[in-house]
């Protein structure tokens, strides 16, 4: 599986995150909305502007800003 960051992903396109890059408050943050490595999501959307982005991980939706997205890095299920 090719791996990227989150942000570059695309709408309707699944993934697992396999890390995330940010420290300090900004990663447990990450952690604490469910983002940790092994986990499978896929992108349900973008606002117009590409920011933020809708994930749909374990059953609920999850807005994301790209601020915030370019610490996850993920690989890309074809």
């Amino acid at each position: 599986m090719a791996q990227i960051n989150l942000r570059q992903m695309a709408v309707n396109q699944q993934g697992v995150i396999a890390a995330i890059k940010a420290d300090g408050e900004l990663g447990r943050r990450i952690r604490d909305m469910g983002l940790v490595p092994g986990t499978e999501f896929s992108v349900r959307g973008r606002a117009p502007l590409k920011d933020p982005v809708a994930l749909r991980i374990m059953g609920f939706t999850l807005s994301l800003r790209n601020n915030e997205a370019d610490h996850i890095e993920v690989e890309v299920k074809e």
